[in-house]
């Protein structure tokens, strides 16, 4: 039994070098189309926003702009914490917490919509869940319905303390987006 090893040859380097070559060159070509695909910079600012919360005294609220969404914070006074402590679950109509922070299958609780140690303060994606408006309750002399949250005026969806929905045509809870206290007085939402 014999065996031939065939020897490299100078052919052999050429055809595997200029591979080499073609495969660096339609990197180099493909990686501007695949860079261009990635978001952009103000895009990933947006990703993220910090919040002074220290201006928001108790009862009062603001808004805020995350991902070009209205976000709605509220200091909610004691009476307010506890209305929205004291409701049964089961009484609602959506009893879903849809809390990104949490399981999707996690009860509409107030303790399931707010972080333990700042009950007072609510953090909601202020757009109505029915078609999309923006429920009046921010500013003091807003119509917030007779559950003292938000209300909103195009279809007559009435919000309680916690965001959850309590009459109208809304199918869903007003959502929690992600949001983390990095002091007392200063979040960050995303």
């Amino acid at each position: 039994m014999t065996t031939d090893a065939v020897e490299p040859n100078r052919r052999d380097f050429l055809v595997v070098a200029g591979n080499a070559f073609a495969a660096v060159g339609a990197a180099s070509l493909l990686w501007p189309f695949i860079q261009q695909m990635n978001p952009d910079a103000s895009t990933k600012a947006l990703s993220s926003v910090d919040v002074d919360l220290s201006p928001v005294k108790e009862g009062q609220a603001i808004t805020v702009l995350w991902r070009g969404k209205p976000i709605f914070i509220r200091n909610r006074t004691k009476t307010e914490v506890e209305a929205a402590v004291n409701v049964d679950v089961k009484t609602l109509p959506d009893s879903l917490a849809r809390n990104e922070a949490l399981p999707a299958d996690d009860p509409a609780t107030d303790a399931n919509r707010t972080v333990k140690g700042h009950e007072n303060w609510i953090v909601l994606v202020g757009i109505c869940t029915h078609l999309g408006c923006i429920p009046k309750g921010q500013a003091m002399g807003d119509e917030r319905g007779e559950y003292g949250g938000w209300f909103c005026p195009c279809h007559g969806s009435v919000y309680d303390t916690s965001g959850r929905i309590r009459k109208g045509p809304a199918p869903r809870n007003l959502d929690v987006p992600p949001y983390t206290f990095s002091a007392d007085t200063k979040i960050k939402i995303g």
